[in-house]
Order: structure tokens, then C-alpha cells, then sequence
């Protein structure tokens, strides 16, 4: 039997189960207006000084564990190699004891074309500015050779942590005083439930460079928090876990902002995460967005760094795929 042949008789047998359903009417598809996409179909995302292949971030993971160093350096060989930038979990362990430090130290698997943004908690940065210590975190950012720095704000989180930091002072106060004595790029995410539009617009008051959504939909780290150690206490509060902004809702308060004050997104970056399921969920919220964006996912990442360098490279290039198709072929329904 010819090629030709078996793929014929493929489509004979498998036709009865290959009937559509589930219509995603998300986008218009316009089959007539381009010939098959080529890796120049994608258009480069510009972040500082770098740029990225695909508008593909590679969320914050965890570190300080055991196999942090085997994640963090299978993900940072495939960042490189696709041209896809990367956000480094909480360096808090860097900063109390330097022998983690090779877990984090991933410009060199990186390559010089990608950003790369270091990580700290909120409550971290409360207890620097409080004593005054920036120039070590301005220490941390320059010895990872690392374009700037991520900042988590994470309330929920640490509330049902029995163990979790107190926040004695309002994350945007905190923001105001280290921005006045921190000179890289600032970006700031949620870990989960994502920002309200009045967090947002007071969030783009400030000169950050780039504000992640963390929205409500991925990992909830509130909810984690509250498996993790199972007392009464925790369950006692676990409606809490459900409260939030869904990316999309996060995508319409964005657009809202921006109609009203376009002047406050100069210069920033969106990184739209938390929830994100596949690469049409991505190309969807970034090209529904009036600013510039890419799209993030962290458990997607994670799964697959678990197993490998191999794994993470099939993944992207699947979402790599997708993402060539859905550029050439499908326009937004704003």
C-alpha cells in the first residue's frame, strides 16, 4: 500500500471519530491570507535590551530543593536554545546561604540573547528596605547576571502559612521606597489570585518595567498552603483560596487602564500567566491585550522539567507549532 493509499484509508477509518465539537469561538480563521508559517512567522518580542523567538515565558519555580538545580538548568538550556526568557523561583535561599547559589546561576545555559529576572518575596523586600540593605539584592541581580528583578506579592499565601512572613507595611508602599534605591528593572506578580484593577493602576504609577497577572486559574498557593498542613485553622479560612481574578478578567481591567491612561504603560511589559492551558490560551489573552505581552505557564514547565532537558524541548516545540499556525491563521474576536 502507497503512502498515499494508507493515509486515505486512515481518513475513511477514522472519519466517523473525528467529528467536531467544542467550537472555540475565540478567533476568526482566515485560511485564504497566508501560505504555511515559517519560524519567521512569530513575531520577536522585545524586553530591555534582549529579545525572545516565541512570546513564551517560563514562570517563576520553585528553588532551594534538592532537585531545584536539575529543573532550573534543564529549563534554562531549553529557554536558550528557543530563544524564550525565564523568571528564577524565590533566590531568598541565595541570600542566607550562598551554597544554593550555583541552582540559580544560569546565564551561561541561558546564552546572552534571553532576559533573565531574579526573585524575591515582598516580605523580603519589606525587611531590606526596613534595614536598609539594597545593595545586596543589587549584589544578587548582578552576580546571576540577571536583567532585573521579580517581585512576589503573595498575602494569601503567607496568611495560611503557619510559618509565613508577616507583611506589616502595604506591598505598593513597600514598592515606592525600594524603587528609590534599586537600579534595575523592576517587575511585579501575584502567586495566584492575581491584582484587582485598583491594584494595577497603582501597580502602573510606579516606574516597574513589567507586572506578571499570577492570575486565578493556575496553582493556587493559597489553597497548597492550606493542603499542606491540613489543621483546622487552615480550613477554617480555605474560602479565601477561591477569591481572585481570572486572566481574562485581569485582560479586560488591563485594556480598561490603558483606554484611560495609555501614558502609564510606557515601556512595561505584560506577562500574562495563571491559568494558561495551551498555546491558544496564550496567543488569545496576548493578542486580546492593547499592550505589549507574552504569555507564561510554570506547572506546564515544571511537569516536564522533572523529566528532562528532552521532555521540556518536545513541549515547547509543540507550543512552538501551535503558536506558527495560530499567527498565520487566526486573528482575535475583540
Amino acid at each position: 500500500m502507497t503512502q498515499t493509499s494508507q493515509r486515505k484509508a486512515d481518513h475513511i477509518q477514522l472519519a466517523f471519530e473525528s467529528v467536531a465539537d467544542g467550537q472555540d469561538k475565540r478567533f476568526y480563521y482566515e485560511p485564504m491570507l497566508a501560505a504555511h508559517p515559517t519560524e519567521n512567522t512569530i513575531p520577536l518580542t522585545k524586553i530591555g535590551n534582549r529579545q525572545m523567538k516565541l512570546p513564551l515565558w517560563v514562570s517563576s519555580m520553585t528553588g532551594g530543593s534538592e532537585k531545584a538545580g536539575h529543573i532550573n538548568r534543564s529549563l534554562a538550556q531549553a529557554c536558550g536554545k528557543y530563544g524564550i526568557g525565564m523568571g528564577l523561583g524565590s533566590c531568598r535561599i541565595v541570600l542566607e546561604d550562598s551554597k544554593y547559589f550555583s541552582d540559580f546561576d544560569l546565564r551561561a545555559y541561558l546564552g546572552d540573547e534571553v532576559p533573565f529576572m531574579a526573585n524575591l518575596g515582598i516580605a523580603q523586600i519589606e525587611n531590606i528596605v526596613a534595614n536598609g540593605d539594597y545593595k545586596i539584592v543589587e549584589d544578587l541581580v548582578h552576580s546571576l547576571q540577571a536583567d532585573g528583578l521579580i517581585i512576589h506579592v503573595n498575602p494569601l499565601q503567607e496568611w495560611f502559612q503557619p510559618e509565613g512572613d508577616k507583611i506589616t507595611v502595604s506591598p505598593i508602599q513597600t514598592l515606592k521606597s525600594f524603587l528609590k534605591h534599586f537600579n534595575y528593572p523592576i517587575w511585579v506578580k501575584e502567586v495566584g489570585q492575581g491584582f484587582g484593577i485598583k491594584s494595577l493602576e497603582a501597580l502602573l504609577e510606579l516606574p516597574v518595567s513589567g507586572i506578571e497577572f499570577g492570575a486565578y486559574g493556575g496553582t493556587n498557593f493559597a489553597k497548597l498552603e492550606s493542603l499542606r498542613h491540613k489543621s483546622n485553622a487552615a480550613n477554617s479560612i480555605l474560602p479565601l483560596s477561591k477569591v481572585g481574578h481570572t486572566a481574562d478578567e485581569m485582560t479586560e481591567f488591563i485594556n480598561d487602564l490603558f483606554n484611560r491612561k495609555p501614558q502609564l504603560f510606557e515601556n512595561k511589559i505584560m506577562v500574562v500567566s495563571g491559568g494558561i492551558k495551551n498555546f491558544l490560551d496564550g496567543y488569545y489573552l496576548i493578542n486580546k491585550l492593547n499592550v505589549p505581552a507574552v504569555y507564561a505557564q510554570a506547572s506546564a514547565f515544571l511537569k516536564h522539567a522533572l523529566e528532562g532537558s528532552q521532555a521540556v524541548e518536545q513541549f515547547i516545540e509543540s507550543e512552538k507549532r501551535g503558536l506558527m499556525a495560530a499567527y498565520a491563521y487566526l486573528t482575535v474576536k475583540k
